[in-house]
């Protein structure tokens, strides 16, 4: 079905935007009001707004007199609605209202018109109850200012159908907006929804008198916000901000009707700026907030714990994807980011820990965290990984255990395993038994795995290891290779991919066991650190078969036990045990049970050494001993100067002074 004719009823603020937008982009459209004159005076504006439009030339080319001919006046709703494609009812939020609105429209439509609501926060299925054809009608939610905000939210109800759902992402991206899939309807959809829990807080914070308002919106302006939350209140109106939490406290969770400073305000028309008083004065222009009045008793760490964790919650239900959510809230509330990437700087357990305290602070469970963050599994929700080859992660997280040591998430791969521990510690598992060969496949997931590890807050500490009793006995030779340069291409893949586990800003540990030959040595010899048994088989067979290490162990064996002894080593294709490997310093620990140790020894060092100093380290070891010692010397103090600013070095400090045990967060 193609959309030519659009019918929008209601001509108010958002009603007179949507018209405007789609008759710039070539659309027929027809606006409806109870008068002409409510109708004439919206088209005036629409006019002016066109003139700026034109005159900075952002018409496409048109006029404003070309787009205004598209644009038609009715004063009922059937004259709009018979021939039009589309309907989009953008009339005041009253459920009452826009279900009598929505039958009348049905009565007079075609029956493949699409039925669509602008409203921000009533549920699609609510407003669609009494109608024959319930298939047909979806929610359409614009921004405001309809012309210059990119995002609408196109809201599936519990009967629309997907091609609806098809048609109307399509029309959205005509009309050079961001469709915003809202998959499953829920109050508020996802930027509302987002934003609900921290408008209930700045309630409970004047309610509790945490602080001011002046206060408190002197402080988010401190932190580069162009309003404060109240200041924000009041210019969107009071009224709004009362009738959104009376609806959520109807339809999600009746601690939204805890604010009574806002009913008190409501109950007294003060409704903000429309009536010239609100939280501030009006009557004599926009209030003055001054910055110098902060307020250190609220934080910007409250709001972003709630958009985080409002977001996970949208993810855990099905509602809207992480990529979806995030464009949201960037475009619908016209910011640089959003809460999935804010979340990424942070661990499951900072986010728990500062819920769980705004939970208890106000007595409000819509602060309590969603269940993904207290599993700890925040990192797998907002990159969509809430399930493990079909196993849901609950299962995962209560049933997989390594010595007490709770798994938190895991991926299944074709030829490897990653597990996250509650340690900060990680794993990833060679897993093609039995002897865990290195093949193409292997090297690309292992890359994956890599890049999935790298920037992740929760995970300090990477152990590399192999399923059942052997790491790896070196390169799968069954896979077929076309040519010399295909094979040097090989030679290529696997050195990058090995040369990133030196380079990621995390420790690496390996698991030397059972047989670490060929590429399995080289795979330890690019981590940080290695462990093993006693009688661990460990050697580079390459030239018994006429070729040299080709993944890094010609060059990396060397700076570890010197040219000489590596030449010994590569040019007989000698082996040799954990035993002799210890005596070397190639392996750093012996463990009789090395999967189990190796846990305790990264654990230690995960819980005990600052990250981002860790990750200086491990550059400057790397790095400086390919450079002249000047430059070495050079590149410790630049490492130094960037350390002075962390916030680990003041609690590694603290710590010390007050002799507890510090609490390291990678920043």
């Amino acid at each position: 079905m193609e959309i030519k004719n659009v019918a929008v009823l209601g001509s108010g603020t958002m009603g007179q935007g949507i018209a405007e937008v789609f008759a710039i982009y070539g659309y027929n459209v027809k606006m409806e009001d109870i008068s002409d004159e409510i109708l004439n005076k919206a088209l005036k504006k629409i006019k002016e707004s066109l003139v700026k439009l034109e005159q900075k030339g952002q018409l496409f080319g048109k006029t404003s007199d070309e787009v205004m001919s598209r644009i038609s006046t009715y004063t009922t709703i059937e004259n709009a609605v018979k021939d039009a494609d589309l309907v989009i009812e953008a009339v005041p939020e009253n459920l009452d209202l826009k279900k009598k609105i929505f039958a009348e429209v049905e009565k007079f439509a075609k029956r493949e018109t699409i039925i669509a609501s602008n409203t921000s926060n009533i549920r699609i299925t609510d407003i669609a109850k009494d109608l024959k054809y319930k298939d047909r009608v979806a929610g359409l939610h614009f921004f405001n200012p309809p012309v210059l905000m990119k995002l609408v939210e196109v809201i599936k109800a519990e009967d629309t159908s997907e091609e609806v759902m098809e048609i109307l992402v399509d029309v959205v991206k005509k009309i050079g907006k961001y469709p915003l899939k809202v998959m499953k309807d829920t109050p508020g959809f996802v930027v509302n929804r987002i934003n609900a829990p921290e408008s209930l807080l700045f309630c409970l914070y004047i309610d509790h008198k945490v602080a001011t308002q002046e206060e408190i919106d002197a402080y988010f302006k401190s932190q580069g916000l162009p309003m404060g939350p109240y200041e924000l209140m009041d210019y969107v109106g009071i009224d709004v901000v009362y009738d959104s939490l009376e609806y959520f406290a109807k339809t999600l969770n009746p601690c939204y009707g805890k604010c009574n400073t806002i009913k008190e305000l409501y109950n007294n028309k003060m409704l903000g700026m429309k009536t010239g008083k609100g939280f501030y004065d009006w009557s004599k222009g926009r209030p003055f907030i001054d910055v110098k009045k902060a307020t250190d008793k609220v934080s910007m760490m409250d709001v972003l714990a709630l958009e985080i964790n409002e977001a996970v919650k949208l993810i855990e239900q099905g509602i809207a994807t992480p990529e979806d959510i995030e464009n949201g809230v960037k475009y619908g509330m016209n910011r640089p980011y959003g809460p999935i990437s804010v979340a990424k700087s942070f661990t499951s357990m900072e986010i728990k820990s500062k819920l769980e305290e705004l939970a208890s602070k106000f007595n409000c469970d819509v602060f309590e965290p969603a269940e993904s963050i207290k599993n700890g599994l925040l990192r797998d929700a907002i990159e969509g990984r809430l399930k493990v080859k079909g196993v849901e992660e609950k299962k995962v997280k209560e049933e997989a255990k390594v010595k007490e040591e709770k798994v938190l998430s895991a991926q299944q791969f074709n030829t490897i395993k990653v597990e996250k521990y509650e340690s900060k510690v990680a794993k990833i598992i060679l897993n093609r038994p039995k002897y865990n060969l290195i093949s193409g496949e292997l090297l690309d997931e292992l890359e994956k795995a890599i890049k999935y590890l790298w920037n992740d807050p929760e995970v300090n500490v990477i152990i590399i290891t192999g399923e059942g009793n052997v790491l790896s006995a070196g390169a799968d030779l069954n896979e077929f290779v076309g040519s010399s340069f295909q094979f040097l291409e090989n030679s290529r893949k696997g050195e990058r991919v090995f040369q990133l586990l030196s380079e990621m800003p995390k420790l690496t540990i390996a698991v030397m066991k059972g047989y670490a030959l060929g590429g399995g040595f080289e795979l330890s010899l690019a981590c940080d650190l290695r462990v093993g048994t006693e009688d661990v088989q460990i050697g580079f067979p390459e030239i018994t078969l006429g070729l040299v290490p080709g993944w890094g162990g010609s060059q990396r064996l060397s700076r570890i036990v010197g040219l000489g002894k590596a030449m010994e080593l590569i040019v007989t294709g000698q082996r040799i045990t954990g035993k002799e490997a210890y005596s070397m310093g190639i392996l750093n620990k012996l463990y009789k049970n090395p999967d189990e140790e190796v846990m305790e020894f990264a654990k230690s060092i995960a819980q005990n050494s600052a990250p981002v100093a860790v990750a200086m380290a491990k550059r400057l070891l790397n790095k400086g001993s390919q450079v002249p010692i000047d430059v070495g010397l050079e590149m410790e103090s630049f490492a130094m100067g960037v350390l002075f600013s962390t916030e680990d070095l003041k609690e590694g400090i603290m710590s010390f002074l007050q002799k507890k045990k510090p609490e390291f967060k990678g920043r």
